[in-house]
């Protein structure tokens, strides 16, 4: 692969989907070490038996960062990447009532 290539398919993909390729190329390719840090962190406190719902959201968001920008200022989005944002809101949401309510009941379950 070529260094033209390669320059080729950068601002090959501000134009598919009608952005700056600067901007988009960089956030996708800035969001990598993110993304994979995330990942690690995630499997880490799986092996330690901690909740993943923090890392777990975050290496989503890295993994969808760049198409985030499309939304918002692009076109021709592909639909997996709304129903991965509509997965990621509603797994944030609910893990989020969980633990709120299990806040709650612990409260509750307090002596006064």
């Amino acid at each position: 692969m070529s260094i033209e290539s390669i320059k080729d398919w950068f601002l090959g993909l501000g134009t598919e989907y009608g952005v700056n390729p600067i901007i988009f190329g960089t956030i996708y390719v800035g969001a990598i070490p993110f993304f994979t840090l995330s990942v690690a962190w995630l499997v880490k406190n799986a092996r330690a038996r901690q909740s993943v719902i923090v890392p777990a959201m975050l290496s989503g968001f890295f993994f969808i960062s760049a198409y985030l920008y499309l939304i918002v200022a692009g076109k021709n989005v592909p639909w997996w990447v709304y129903a991965f944002v509509v997965l990621l809101l509603l797994f944030g949401g609910i893990s989020t009532y969980k633990k709120v309510k299990s806040r709650i009941n612990a409260h509750e379950n307090e002596p006064a």
